[in-house]
């Protein structure tokens, strides 16, 4: 398993408390945690350590959860729909136009307080992370996930 490194207790420890300090989420989740070479995160069932993958090539495993930029963490779009319902902060609901601007791959005016990553979410739905800069929500969908036509 070249390139991939499984994450220790003290580092997911670590990644818990940047979890609870960015959205104010205590995270119980049971998985293990795997970092790749450009530091994105995976989540996997525990029952993967079970098997020998020292002889593999493996691309991926388990579910891309996060990255981790510039000591924070950017939740790929999975990760806001497992972090986003128990969150109580840097969640920022989008009204019907803002979201449909949003999954278009368009940025987003808003004006709020926080200056790091912000969970977007419309409805009940959540869909992704954002970086709030000047008076915007800096859209960071990939393109082959956006809306091109309606």
């Amino acid at each position: 398993m070249r390139g991939w490194v499984l994450l220790g207790s003290k580092e997911v420890k670590e990644l818990k408390k940047k979890i609870l300090e960015q959205w104010g989420c205590s995270c119980d989740m049971d998985f293990c945690f795997f970092k790749n070479r450009d530091n994105k995160l995976f989540i996997a069932n525990r029952d993967i350590l079970k098997l020998d993958l020292s002889h593999l090539n493996v691309n991926s495993i388990g579910l891309y959860f996060a990255r981790i930029s510039h000591g924070e963490l950017k939740l790929s779009i999975e990760g806001s729909q497992l972090i986003g319902p128990k969150a109580t902060k840097n969640i920022v609901e989008l009204d019907d136009e803002q979201f449909w601007e949003w999954i278009r791959g368009l940025d987003v005016a808003f004006h709020g307080e926080s200056k790091s990553f912000v969970i977007v979410k419309h409805n009940s739905d959540f869909y992704g992370c954002a970086r709030h800069k000047e008076g915007k929500l800096m859209n960071m969908v990939p393109k082959e996930r956006r809306i091109r036509r309606l």
